[in-house]
């Protein structure tokens, strides 16, 4: 369980949205979080590999990681 705090413009849009749909704020925040969670993640993760760069791997040993090599 997680609780927030909006500022009073999003309080205000979401309640709107809530009393014009007849769903709860519960449902859009829930939504939202659903349809965007993957986007944050993947941010996240490529920010801190652009931080901290793995090693680099030439095509011979990449091809030979993946059993493409003889």
């Amino acid at each position: 369980m997680a609780s927030l705090r909006l500022n009073k413009e999003l309080e205000t849009r979401l309640d709107h949205l809530a009393q014009t749909t007849g769903r709860t704020k519960t449902f859009y925040i829930r939504q939202l979080i659903e349809d965007h969670i993957d986007e944050l993640e993947d941010r996240y993760i490529a920010e801190s590999r652009l931080e901290n760069p793995a090693g680099r791997l030439t095509s011979k040993k990449m091809r030979r990681e993946l059993g493409l090599e003889n």
